[in-house]
């Protein structure tokens, strides 16, 4: 008989469904932001109008955040109470450093390396909630689920790998940089959310720290130009990516150990070579069977480490 009294967001089905919303956002913000770049009439080597682009960004999933929960929850949604310090150090981890070096080191490598470097994120998130913040216990379904997705990555982007071993700071290392501030944010939300909440967190810190990389940005000299309808709707859908995912994501860790959640980060890349796909139609795409492995290799290490949740469960600290 179904338990009735488990909370709704760690029921399998909700955690999977939401998860993979989210993911899927993520993945269509990769063709969005390649379109916003033509839109917007940003060249490929300006950064700081890239930076710019992610501060508007975010400055307004900010807004519709606090908006959209002020609406449904007919009360405005106002910063959490005594939090401000940990708005302030969730924004500068999640949003400010993260995208910061995410997009200068874009701009030093490829895409197909970032993928791969920033699949580890999902590995270190993990590791970081079990031996850093000390949240849940490492177990060996939890790293054969990671190595998994892992591989899942590195499959659908074969296609586009550099053999080279050729490396540089502001490139891949950038990246790294990037996708530790990753997966540093995802402990950070799990704890942070026990006392403060999670959507008030989202939508402040997105704001906080989508202003501070527009006046970087602006600082370096970016700009942006309209043209037209298009690209008020493309930056409106981008903010209310960040808005949506990033609060799904919130909620779910604020509710399930950070493993549960963080092991569907595999599937962001994946949805991303398939949006690309179908939008972008690039040379050297990935084949049908490329996909199909990628998708059962990121599958089966999501379910390796949901399904051996439940029996390592009463292990772990701080649920």
């Amino acid at each position: 008989m179904q338990d009735t009294t488990k909370p709704f967001l760690t029921r399998t089905t909700v955690l999977y469904l939401l998860a993979l919303v989210s993911c899927m956002l993520w993945g269509s913000a990769f063709p969005s932001i390649k379109a916003g770049y033509v839109l917007f009439d940003i060249a490929k080597g300006d950064t700081a109008s890239q930076i710019l682009f992610a501060g508007m960004r975010f400055i307004l999933s900010g807004l519709l955040t606090i908006a959209i929960f002020s609406i449904t929850g007919r009360r405005f949604l106002l910063p959490p109470k005594g939090g401000f310090g940990k708005v302030a150090k969730l924004s500068l981890v999640q949003t400010v450093a993260q995208y910061l070096f995410f997009y200068i080191g874009l701009a030093g490598t490829t895409a197909a390396k970032s993928s791969i470097i920033s699949g580890t994120g999902t590995i270190l998130a993990i590791l970081f909630a079990s031996f850093l913040f000390r949240q849940e216990r490492f177990t060996r379904a939890k790293l054969a689920g990671s190595l998994l997705g892992f591989a899942g990555i590195v499959t659908i982007n074969l296609n586009f790998i550099n053999l080279s071993p050729s490396m540089t700071f502001t490139g891949e290392g950038f990246i790294l940089f990037s996708t530790v501030a990753y997966a540093l944010s995802s402990a950070m939300i799990r704890l942070y959310a026990k006392e403060a909440d999670p959507v008030a967190l989202s939508g402040y810190q997105f704001l906080l720290g989508g202003g501070v990389l527009a006046v970087a940005g602006l600082l370096m000299g970016g700009s942006l130009h309209f043209s037209g309808a298009a690209s008020v709707i493309i930056l409106i859908y981008l903010g209310l990516i960040s808005a949506v995912a990033y609060t799904l994501w919130a909620l779910l860790l604020k509710h399930n150990p950070v493993s549960r959640v963080a092991v569907f980060g595999f599937m962001s890349p994946v949805f991303g070579v398939l949006f690309s796909m179908l939008f972008l139609k690039e040379d050297g795409q990935a084949t049908m069977a490329q996909t199909v492995l990628s998708l059962a290799l990121v599958s089966a290490g999501i379910i390796i480490i949901n399904k051996f949740h439940a029996g390592s469960k009463r292990k772990i600290t701080g649920n």
